[in-house]
């Protein structure tokens, strides 16, 4: 299949887009701002530089991002680490990974994270197509069948514990055993796949799952705004009940929900399946471009309330936004007659010339701005 080059389509020649690309991707791994540490003589992690830990969204992103790259040392130092630390071979999670760990290994917590196991899987079965299948942990595919076989099969046959999926409506769960969903979770173009590679049984599941997300984001996107909340409920109303583990608010366009759109945008890229969420990305891309033109990076209510507060991750919002342009039938160009594709060049101009982030809130950032990179460059693809 033929992969957009957004960059080339507002004017960027390929030799620009290749240099940049390699200068992105030295700084992040490499650079003096890098998010990515050697461990030992066959390991790495990522670490969030805020937090100072380990997390399995920053070890699948990286596995992800390695994998696109080409980068099979860097991805096989990640999941060695992550294998070792993060992963619970016993217990009530047996089967799932440790959301957070310190960068020495020692794990923060023994929950999962759902986006991380999705993000695993879906990196595992792109190296067993890039690279082939090794030995033992290094049996790629059959790792990433693993995962996904815990995601859906927990509580079953004996097993104790709670599938990451709910079984009925085939969604996403912010954690096992709860009650309402993250709409960033939502990963349809992952799930086309899952059904292609998972365990024959589970395949119908995920095609499913796909239609069901691709259903839920066009109801969690806000009608006038395309904002998402962070947590959601299974109808796509943002989730404002009380956590007994937090006293944070989640139901306001923030951190967690900056990835839904970028998620809109690569799944059209990969899929070319539109049922209301696409439009979403239009009415995002309004509402912080023309709306809040001259200050657009701050917390929202979904309905499009600025609040006071500077986002806590601007980049992240900038690169997700750009990201999502991918949504909107190309070309693009910022001379377009059409509004859409000329605010859309506009975003993605803006990423273009916006640098990675430095200092201790860089991972985040970067992390999101690294996917957007490969993603309006052409270089985020299925491996089959």
């Amino acid at each position: 299949m033929q992969y957009r080059n957004v960059f080339a389509e507002i004017g960027k020649s390929g030799e620009e887009v290749q240099a940049r690309l390699k200068e992105v991707v030295h700084s992040f791994f490499y650079g003096e701002d890098r998010v990515y540490f050697e461990a030992g003589e066959d390991m790495a992690y990522m670490e969030d530089t805020g937090n100072h830990d380990a997390r399995t969204e920053g070890m699948s992103y990286g596995m992800m991002m390695c994998v696109q790259l080409d980068m099979k040392e860097e991805f096989d130092r990640l999941w060695k680490w992550a294998k070792t630390y993060m992963w619970m071979e016993d217990g009530w999670n047996e089967g799932y990974f440790a959301w957070s760990c310190k960068v020495t290994g020692e794990r923060n917590a023994d929950g999962p994270a759902p986006d991380g196991e999705e993000f695993f899987a879906m990196a595992l079965f792109f190296a067993s197509k890039r690279w082939g299948d090794g030995e033992g942990i290094f049996c790629y595919s059959a790792q990433a069948r693993e995962i996904l076989r815990a995601c859906l099969h927990k509580g079953q046959n004996g097993r104790r514990g709670n599938p990451m999926w709910n079984l009925e409506n085939k969604q996403i769960l912010f954690v096992p055993g709860i009650d309402f969903t993250d709409p960033s979770y939502h990963l349809p173009h992952f799930y086309e796949l899952f059904a292609k590679w998972a365990d024959e049984e589970d395949r119908s599941f995920w095609a499913e799952a796909a239609e069901a997300s691709r259903k839920y984001l066009a109801a969690a996107c806000h009608p006038e705004t395309g904002m998402s909340a962070e947590y959601a409920e299974f109808d796509g109303r943002p989730m404002s009940r009380p956590l007994r583990w937090s006293h944070e608010r989640h139901d306001w366009f923030y951190s967690d929900a900056y990835r839904t759109a970028a998620n809109i945008g690569l799944d059209y890229e990969w899929c070319g399946k539109d049922v209301g969420q696409c439009a979403a990305v239009k009415r995002l891309q309004h509402c912080l471009g023309v709306v809040n033109r001259e200050d657009p990076y701050h917390i929202y209510e979904v309905d499009g309330t600025k609040l006071e507060e500077p986002a806590l991750h601007p980049v992240g919002i900038l690169a997700t936004t750009a990201q999502a342009s991918l949504a909107v039938e190309g070309p693009v160009s910022l001379g377009s007659p059409d509004p859409a594709k000329a605010l859309a060049a506009e975003w993605v101009e803006r990423f273009w010339n916006e640098p990675l982030r430095t200092g201790d809130r860089r991972y985040y950032d970067n992390c999101l701005y690294l996917f957007a990179f490969l993603a309006l460059s052409g270089n985020y693809k299925i491996y089959e």
